[in-house]
């Protein structure tokens, strides 16, 4: 297939630029994938889609404060966005700048503190800390929330709370597991009332999430990597749940490809290390995990929206997707969701 076939129009007002008030408020837009037939729902609805012995499970990954800005000692302005923290003192990055830096330039931060150019890795940076601060303690101190390119205000200080899920627990990614945005502390206590069980995975996103797939032809598109940690507890979560006849629902994209990566062999198996799984239409792949997904909208030509079709269907995925434009919900990150249930045969 061509990323073509991934384009939809989106007005540009329904890409949500802030939270609502209420993380559990959004709209809900329920996807059957055998048929494609939609309904309209509320994120509240979620206890009610769940059956007892079901298995909800969580990225716990966090957001760490990854967008910093300086200045060379010529003056000029650099950004940086943290992609992969190395040690203490190192990362690896994005940067921004009119004339890019050479190695060994030292980056003035805006707020205090200095970065030191390292070499380049493709498309990233190493950057080392200079000074006796770690590199933790200086992003709390003087990062900003790493919001998407897409929402188009500075970062505030509201960010650091709601462009984070209320069950983060390992700080490491620069953008967050937005499915898992919408759930409240009652709300999760109302799933767990209603007999299901919730389950732990960490996926640090990268910002390669936000790219869009450039070559025409989906076969020939790598996708960045991602740090995974599927633990045997979770394996043996799911080997339970399955036991008793219960589902394994995703809360995200993110959860769909760290367990489809732990499954790979065929069999679920604790994983820790990279992913650079690309699940898309055409490839034939079938979901040995993943029997409900719960995801945030996507942005058009993404490897996030491909997964979605690769797992509902192509065409009932983009016939819902005309169908939430029209009907005026909420697009991307801050934005409202789908719950959806897999096409005939995507399953192992």
């Amino acid at each position: 297939m061509q990323a073509a076939d991934f384009d939809f129009y989106l007005p540009p007002e329904q890409v949500a630029q802030s939270p609502l008030p209420d993380r559990a408020a959004a709209r809900l837009l329920c996807l059957e994938g055998t048929s494609g037939h939609w309904q309209d729902r509320q994120i509240r609805d979620i206890p009610a889609l769940l059956l007892p012995g079901d298995l909800l499970v969580l990225n716990d990954t966090r957001v760490i404060p990854a967008r910093l800005f300086g200045t060379k000692s010529t003056g000029g302005a650099v950004e940086l966005l943290i992609e992969r923290v190395i040690d203490a003192r190192r990362a690896f990055a994005h940067v921004r700048a009119s004339k890019f830096p050479r190695a060994g330039t030292r980056i003035e931060l805006t707020g205090g503190g200095a970065l030191v150019i390292g070499e380049r890795h493709d498309s990233l940076v190493e950057v080392a800390v200079d000074g006796d601060e770690s590199l933790p303690t200086l992003l709390e101190r003087v990062g900003h929330t790493p919001l998407p390119p897409y929402i188009q205000r500075p970062d505030t200080a509201m960010d650091r709370e709601r462009y984070q899920t209320v069950f983060s627990t390992h700080p490491g990614a620069v953008a967050a597991p937005t499915a898992g945005l919408h759930f409240d502390q009652a709300l999760l206590d109302q799933v767990v009332s209603a007999g299901v069980r919730l389950g732990r995975l960490t996926l640090h996103v990268g910002a390669g999430t936000f790219q869009p797939v450039r070559a025409e032809q989906l076969a020939e598109h790598q996708l960045h990597a991602e740090q995974v940690e599927v633990s045997a507890e979770l394996c043996a979560q799911i080997a339970e749940t399955r036991a008793r006849g219960g589902r394994v629902v995703a809360v995200g994209t993110t959860v769909v490809r760290a367990l489809e990566t732990a499954a790979e062999s065929g069999e679920l198996l604790p994983y820790r290390g990279e992913t650079r799984l690309f699940i898309h239409p055409g490839r034939n792949f079938r979901f040995k995990v993943v029997d409900t997904l719960m995801t945030n909208f996507h942005l058009p030509r993404s490897t996030l929206l491909m997964l979605v079709c690769a797992f509902a269907g192509r065409e009932a995925v983009l016939a819902a997707y005309a169908h939430a434009v029209m009907s005026g919900y909420r697009f991307y990150s801050y934005g409202d969701a789908m719950w959806i249930t897999p096409a005939a045969g995507v399953r192992a």
